[in-house]
Order: C-alpha cells, then sequence, then structure tokens
C-alpha cells in the first residue's frame, strides 16, 4: 500500500522582489506552509541536487548550511526545520522546507557576516539574505505565503473550539526557557532601554508588550483563553508562564515560529514605532482593525 503523502490544499508563489519561489499549505492538523526545496535554494543563490534529498536535514545540516564556519550560528530548533517534507502539489510529488526556515537561514549567514567569518564563496548567499530579509520585512513569512495561496480568506473561517483545543493543552507542562534572549534584547533595544544579558529583571509593561506582539497575534482566542485558565496569586501574579499551557505539538511550535518572525521584524527595525507598523501589517491581531494600544500613542506622537 502506498505511503499517504501530505497534499497541498492551496498554493501560490511567493515573490520577493525578483525572488519567485512556490510555496502551499499543507493539509496537516498544523496547516504547514511550505516553500518547494528547489525554490527555496534557489532563493539562496544555490543549485539543489535531487541525489539523497530526502535524507537530508535533522541530524546533519542540508549543504547550505554544512560549512564549517556557520556551526556557531546555528541551533537545534533550526536544524529540526531543515528536514525536507515530502508533499503532493497538483498531483506531483514535491519536497519542501517550512517557509518559516528561510529567514532563520537568512539570519545565520547574516550573524556569520557580522562576525566576520564568511567564506568569499558565502558572499552572494550573503547577498540574497539581505535582499530575502529586506522583502520579509514587510510581510512576515507566514503571512505572505497565506496570501500567496489564498490560505488566508479559509483560515479565518476555523472553527475557534477546535484552534483552541489544538493550542491549549489540558496539562501543565514544564516549564523550558521558550522566549531567546535576542526577543529581550530587541524589545529593549527598540523601547530604549538598558539591556542587562544576566538580568531576569524587565519593566512591568514588558508583559503588556509581550502578551500584544505575540499571544494576542497568535491564533484566535488564545490569549483571552490562557488568561482564562490560568491562576494567580494573591498579588495577582500569574502563577505560571502562559506558554506552559500551549500544547506541545501544535502551540509551541507555532509560538516558536511567530516568536522567528516577529525577531526578524524586531532586528530591521530602527524604532519601535517602525517595527509595530511593520508587525500590524505581516501578524495582525486576530479579528483587530489595528488600534494602537493605549500605553504606546503618547510615544508614537513624541516619535519614538
Amino acid at each position: 500500500m502506498e505511503e499517504e503523502i501530505l497534499q497541498a490544499t492551496h498554493q501560490g508563489e511567493l515573490k520577493i522582489g525578483d525572488i519567485v519561489i512556490p510555496c502551499a499549505v499543507l493539509n496537516d492538523e498544523k496547516r504547514t506552509r511550505v516553500l518547494t526545496l528547489r525554490g527555496f535554494t534557489k532563493a539562496l543563490g544555490r543549485v539543489q541536487r535531487r541525489k539523497g534529498i530526502a535524507l537530508q536535514g535533522g541530524a546533519l545540516p542540508p549543504p547550505f548550511l554544512a560549512a564549517n564556519n556557520l556551526k556557531d550560528f546555528i541551533s537545534e530548533d533550526l536544524l529540526r526545520d531543515t528536514i525536507p517534507i515530502l508533499f503532493k502539489m497538483g498531483g506531483t510529488r514535491a519536497y519542501g522546507y517550512k517557509a518559516v526556515l528561510l529567514p532563520a537561514v537568512c539570519d545565520v549567514f547574516l550573524k556569520a557576516k557580522d562576525a566576520g567569518v564568511l567564506l568569499k564563496g558565502q558572499e552572494h548567499i550573503a547577498e540574497q539574505c539581505e535582499l530575502l530579509v529586506r522583502g520579509l520585512a514587510t510581510v512576515g513569512v507566514i503571512a505572505i505565503v497565506d496570501e500567496a495561496t489564498g490560505y488566508q480568506e479559509d483560515r479565518a473561517r476555523d472553527a475557534l473550539e477546535e484552534i483552541l483545543r489544538n493550542f491549549i493543552s489540558e496539562e501543565l507542562l514544564k516549564w523550558v526557557k521558550t522566549f531567546p534572549d535576542e526577543f529581550y534584547r530587541q524589545m529593549f533595544r527598540l523601547r530604549d532601554w538598558q539591556y542587562y544579558q544576566f538580568s531576569v529583571k524587565r519593566p512591568s509593561v514588558a508583559g503588556r508588550i509581550t502578551n500584544d506582539i505575540i499571544y494576542e497575534r497568535l491564533a484566535p482566542g488564545v490569549l483571552d483563553e490562557l488568561r482564562r485558565i490560568t491562576p494567580r496569586d494573591i498579588k495577582g501574579r500569574t502563577k505560571h508562564r502562559y506558554h506552559q499551557r500551549l500544547t506541545s505539538d501544535i502551540g509551541h511550535p507555532a509560538l516558536r515560529e511567530h516568536l522567528a518572525s516577529v525577531i526578524v521584524l524586531m532586528k530591521v527595525s530602527t524604532s519601535w514605532r517602525k517595527f509595530y507598523a511593520m508587525l500590524n501589517r505581516a501578524l495582525p491581531k486576530w479579528g483587530s482593525t489595528l488600534p494602537m494600544p493605549l500605553e504606546f500613542k503618547e510615544e508614537e506622537e513624541n516619535g519614538k
């Protein structure tokens, strides 16, 4: 019996400047957004060889990340996302990578460039990455794939009950570090706050900001449900972190993908105002008409 293969329910072309990458939304529970492997590697200025394609990624980095000078910039999460996904698009078998891998790979090459360890033969890839990052800064990679494939229209019809069931766990998960230091480093930079790498103290408004730019944009109703089920102490503080209530198979991966997109937008922004404007275009709040939060209005008027 033939192995069941994921199907593309929506497909299109992701256009970033002169770069065109075929993309699709798959029919799995996570509605995974993928970029075709051939289009992905071509966007980086490389040619993909088909031999051994299904075995690449996961345990070992794919060819475009295999150079020794890149190892220090490749996380375990990124390595896991380099496992190619086999699916059918228009009746034809194809391989693809998760769409969120693209900004992550670009970040690797740009970090290597900033560190001065880029090889001569990698310079053209870094140039492509700069073009891609600038293009992705205007619209997040998930949003742009949804727009390119037409899935954004169907996405809004998903039942809220099903979304919450997929995202919210009935059991409290063990705490693990989920928000990378880079998220807070960039937040502090854009807010003009003094950042101390080894300190966990943050301004009280940081929690409200995190709810605004992360949880309110993760999926419909998620933040409201997290607030409802999370107990508080006598001082009104939550007894555990919201991300401990996200499901390990859908909620946490979605949070990680959203965080990656937000951090990319932060990195290419020179002010909180510019970042927040791009965020509202790329990753708007669910069911929101994008009013500016009250705590940010005064800052915007002052040119922050």
